[in-house]
């Protein structure tokens, strides 16, 4: 998978510090499923001194049923509203049925959607906080025959966790690749894909397949 880096000396940066180059390794690692299309994409320039980010399209049958980004922002001096000095920034949006949009435990269930990826890939985290809402678009006059269309949007973020073993190095980098995974589950779930089989390996995936 490519990663977008960015890094920004008018922050106090320099060279890379070898935990977020870890880091970003870890998010090349990543796995997804085939129908899930990874790019680069430019990381935001102000919020850390160090950013790395990809974004994602979910296509079957060369329909796109979801779209994300995910970020990874690092400080090496910390962040109290982190809670460590990595940061993990998510975004999904995909269309549901319309019907769903007024069911009021659809907010929740989003957020369990994230919050259960990261339990059962084994991504360790704190400090997690988001929204998630709901949209619905009607159609009226000359385009009244469109129907209506409705969207969930899931915005997150989170502090990801070193691992054990590595708890008590302030230098040690958290392993990124399962949060990645997640999130790209997150992105399936929410496109309304069912869940891949027990026993079904999934595989690297990035733009330039046949869409």
């Amino acid at each position: 998978m490519v990663v977008r880096q960015e890094t920004h000396p008018g922050a106090g940066a320099s060279a890379e510090p070898p935990a977020f180059r870890e880091a970003v390794a870890g998010m090349r690692r990543a796995r997804m499923r085939p129908e899930v299309l990874c790019e680069p994409m430019p990381a935001p320039q102000r919020i850390a001194p160090y950013a790395a980010a990809i974004s994602a399209d979910v296509t079957v049958d060369d329909v796109d049923l979801g779209t994300g980004r995910i970020i990874l922002l690092h400080d090496p001096a910390g962040n109290d509203a982190w809670d460590g000095t990595f940061r993990l920034v998510a975004y999904v949006r995909a269309e549901i049925e319309l019907d769903l949009v007024t069911d009021p435990m659809l907010s929740a269930v989003g957020w369990d959607w994230l919050t259960e990826a990261l339990d059962a890939h084994g991504a360790a985290y704190t400090a997690a906080s988001g929204t998630v809402t709901r949209v619905a678009t009607e159609s009226f006059g000359g385009m009244s025959e469109e129907g209506g269309t409705a969207q969930i949007e899931v915005r997150a973020s989170w502090t990801p966790l070193a691992s054990p073993e590595r708890a008590g190095d302030p230098d040690a980098a958290p392993d990124v690749t399962p949060h990645v995974e997640a999130w790209g589950e997150l992105l399936c779930t929410a496109a309304g894909l069912p869940p891949v089989p027990d026993g079904v390996a999934v595989m690297p995936s990035r733009r330039g397949r046949s869409r």
